[in-house]
């Protein structure tokens, strides 16, 4: 059982630093320095996503007195841009333009990332 744990964590950060190699090449405003720095940025992210994101999300959903929790997807879509701001801040292998670029490519990599776990659970 913990074999598919780990297989499942690697496969989910692979999926995950693809998204970020993916939309570094589409966004003019997302910039990663290579494909290493495309697998340092996903593990970053996904700690801190791991670590915070469900805190951020309570802190929202209280601010708002339970708006956050209804509009779900807005929510943890600014969210994640905040925790990719997050990450450009703490490494020097993302850089973005600006919090628009930071929101574009949290959509983005949400897309690619929910196709990508879609397609690893259909051929695995």
């Amino acid at each position: 059982m913990a074999h598919w744990a780990a297989m499942s964590v690697l496969l989910s950060w692979l999926v995950l630093s693809f998204a970020v190699w993916l939309t570094d090449a589409i966004l003019p405003g997302f910039h990663v320095r290579s494909a290493k720095s495309a697998v340092i940025v996903a593990a970053v992210y996904g700690i801190l996503n791991f670590l915070l994101g469900w805190l951020l999300f309570a802190l929202f959903t209280i601010a708002t007195l339970g708006l956050a929790w209804l509009f779900a997807f807005v929510t943890r879509w600014i969210i994640n841009a905040i925790l990719l701001v997050i990450t450009d801040k703490l490494t020097d292998h993302l850089t973005i333009d600006g919090f628009g670029w930071a929101l574009g490519g949290a959509l983005m990599m949400s897309a690619i990332g929910t196709a990508g776990e879609w397609l690893v659970r259909v051929v695995f």
